[in-house]
C-alpha cells in the first residue's frame, strides 16, 4: 500500500525555491520601510513605504488584516499613496475540505479604474489546482493544476478569454522536488519561452540555485542565466550573492537586531561598466530595507 502523496506546490510555486534564493532579500533599488503590528481581536496591520533611488518617488500603502480561524474567514483592506483601494474576501475549507475561495478587487476613484477577479483553489492529496476568473477584463477564465508523485510534478495552465471564445495563452512545466534540491522547467508565453531552474540545499547553513532563459521569439539569440547563493553567517544574519550573463554581481545581507526588527541592505555592481554612468542615473544601485514587527 503506497503511502499518502503530499499536496504539490501551486501552479505559480514550481521553482519557488530557485526564484526566492536568486530573487527575495536583494534591496538595491531604493530605500524601503515595513511595520507590522498584530492587535488581540485577531487584527494586522501593515505600513509599507519605498522611495525609489531613480525617480525619487515615494510609494506607500496602509493595510488591515482580520482572521477568523475558526470559519475560515480572511478579510483585506489595503489604500495605497495611488489611492487604489483593495479589498480580499477569503473563505477556506467552509464548503468543502480543501477548497479555498477568495474574491480580490481593486478601485482608482480618480481614473475610475477597477477590477474584480474571483479565485477558488482546490487542494488534496498529488493535487493542487486553481480557477481564476477576471470578471472586468475579458472577462477572462484562467485555470491551471499541478499533479505530483514521489516528487515528480507535472503542470499546466491556460487562459481562455470568453468575449473572443478562444484561448489567450497556455503554459506547461515539469519538475521534481526532493529535500535537498529541486529542478524545474518551464514553457511559458505559448511555449514560446523556456525557463530551467535549479535549486540545492548544500547543508543547513549554505544554499545554490541557479536558472537559465531561453526566448524562441527574441531577436538577440542566446540563454539568460543567472547563478547565486545563500549562507547564513548565524541563527540572526545571513548573505546573498549572484551574477547574471550580463556581468551584473549583486549581494544582500540580511540582520536581525532584535526579536522584531530587520536590516536588509543591498548592492548591484554591473562589472562591465565599473566606472562609467548612464545619462538616466547611476549604474550601480544601493538599497536598503527595515521591518519592525510586534
Amino acid at each position: 500500500m503506497s503511502l499518502p502523496q503530499p499536496v504539490p506546490p501551486s501552479w505559480k510555486d514550481l521553482g519557488k525555491s530557485s526564484n526566492d534564493l536568486l530573487g527575495k532579500d536583494y534591496y538595491f533599488s531604493g530605500q524601503s520601510l515595513e511595520v507590522k503590528t498584530n492587535t488581540p481581536s485577531g487584527v494586522a496591520f501593515k505600513v509599507a513605504g519605498t522611495k525609489d533611488s531613480k525617480s525619487q518617488a515615494i510609494f506607500g500603502d496602509i493595510e488591515a488584516k482580520y482572521s477568523d480561524r475558526k470559519n475560515g474567514l480572511t478579510f483585506t483592506q489595503a489604500w495605497t499613496t495611488s489611492n487604489v483601494l483593495r479589498s480580499v474576501v477569503e473563505l477556506e475549507n467552509q464548503i468543502a475540505k480543501g477548497l479555498k475561495l477568495d474574491l480580490n478587487t481593486s478601485l482608482n476613484p480618480e481614473k475610475n479604474d477597477k477590477s474584480g477577479v474571483v479565485t477558488a483553489i482546490y487542494k488534496q492529496s498529488g493535487l493542487h489546482g486553481r480557477a481564476v476568473l477576471d470578471l472586468l477584463k475579458g472577462p477572462t477564465f484562467t485555470a491551471d493544476t499541478v499533479l505530483g508523485r514521489d516528487g515528480l510534478l507535472l503542470g499546466a495552465e491556460a487562459a481562455y478569454n470568453v468575449t473572443a471564445g478562444k484561448v489567450t495563452r497556455y503554459a506547461a512545466a515539469v519538475g521534481y522536488n526532493a529535500p535537498e534540491y529541486a529542478v524545474t522547467i518551464h514553457g511559458i508565453n505559448n511555449l514560446n519561452t523556456f525557463t530551467a531552474s535549479y535549486y540545492h540545499r548544500i547543508n543547513t547553513d549554505v544554499e545554490a540555485g541557479a536558472k537559465a532563459i531561453y526566448d524562441t521569439k527574441a531577436t538577440q539569440g542566446g540563454v539568460a542565466l543567472e547563478v547565486g547563493g545563500k549562507a547564513y553567517l548565524d541563527k540572526t544574519a545571513f548573505v546573498k550573492g549572484k551574477i547574471n550573463h550580463a556581468g551584473v554581481i549583486a549581494l544582500g545581507y540580511t540582520q536581525a537586531l532584535r526579536p522584531g526588527v530587520k536590516a536588509s541592505f543591498g548592492i548591484a555592481l554591473d562589472t562591465v561598466k565599473l566606472s562609467e554612468e548612464a545619462p538616466a542615473g547611476p549604474v550601480h544601485k544601493v538599497g536598503a530595507h527595515f521591518v519592525f514587527e510586534s
